[in-house]
């Protein structure tokens, strides 16, 4: 999620599972960035690419309303695996919108993004801090940690971030402690409650989610890790009133059990990256895998939804 700040600046760090050679070529590889780059729903179709400094990249993408949005970005540094400099969203129509940075680096094996969008005033950053949380364009920095995990992994999976003005110590009580938990996980006209709760590793939850109409949807969760403050890994099951395992009462052929993982990162003082990995657990149908595939806009709506009360959950 774009940092909050008051600087003409918005900046984005991202910790990839891959190496710095996977990242930097699923950056600038045209047949890989086409399979991630921009917000979920969109495609894209690169017309040229000239990977150098005094080149460009000439492109479309094709949002998920039938609507083209032509881009031609100039790059200005080009460090293999290490660095781009760039301006971005110009076109024949427009000047660019602002001036990307990205840096590349490995860090225990992994790859850490350092991205910054340098705009004109600290106005047009907050404007377009809002333009991105609206077109959803967070997603497309999940979509390439979904990628790069298939490309290496052969797994598919469901990668959502975003970044909470709040302690590290109190963004992991609000994923373990129940009467915080059970405030703002719920989907939008839901509410929560648990009828069991033991969240420590090898503990377990059995919860219920009711609207105002009535309908009650039970649940069971498996607690495998939990290394506080940083990570939780539980597995997730729909069940019945007597806790006996039953599919998606709204998707019959959605994964029985799911796997998810938080990872909680500092970014600052008071500042807290949430990053959360879903994926099929166990035995697993090719309908069922192909069922989760096509939910990940869904699941990114669901997620937002969640992540939306718990802001506002912080914020009271």
């Amino acid at each position: 999620m774009a940092t909050k700040t008051k600087s003409n600046e918005i900046k984005i760090t991202r910790i990839y599972d891959a190496p710095v050679r996977s990242v930097w070529d699923a950056w600038t590889d045209p047949k890989q960035v086409a399979k991630w780059w921009g917000p979920r729903g969109f495609t894209l179709t690169t017309h040229s690419k000239d990977l150098r400094p005094g080149g460009s990249w000439k492109y479309t993408m094709h949002g998920p309303d039938g609507v083209d949005y032509p881009n031609d970005t100039q790059y200005f540094e080009v460090e293999e695996c290490a660095k781009l400099v760039y301006d971005h969203g110009g076109n024949d129509d427009q000047p660019p919108l602002f001036r990307v940075t990205v840096l590349f680096s490995e860090v225990h094996g992994k790859t850490k993004m350092e991205m910054s969008m340098k705009l004109a005033s600290p106005e047009a950053a907050e404007e377009t801090r809002k333009f991105i949380k609206m077109a959803g364009g967070n997603s497309t920095w999940d979509r390439l940690a979904e990628f790069v995990e298939k490309e290496l992994s052969g797994k598919e999976k469901f990668i959502i971030n975003r970044s909470f003005n709040a302690p590290l110590k109190q963004m992991f009580e609000m994923w373990t402690d129940p009467k915080h938990f059970a405030q703002w996980l719920p989907p939008t006209g839901f509410k929560m409650q648990f009828i069991r709760s033991d969240i420590r590793a090898g503990g377990s939850s059995f919860y219920c989610m009711m609207n105002d109409t009535g309908m009650k949807m039970y649940g069971r969760a498996e607690y495998l890790k939990i290394e506080k403050p940083n990570r939780i890994v539980y597995t997730q099951q729909f069940c019945d009133e007597n806790e006996k395992v039953t599919r998606h009462p709204m998707s019959p052929t959605w994964p029985e059990t799911m796997l998810t993982t938080v990872e909680l990162t500092e970014e600052g003082a008071d500042e807290t990256r949430v990053t959360l990995t879903w994926e099929p657990y166990g035995a697993t149908t090719s309908e069922e895998l192909e069922t989760f595939i096509k939910a990940r806009d869904g699941m990114t709506q669901g997620w937002t939804g969640s992540f939306d009360k718990l802001e506002e959950y912080l914020q009271g």
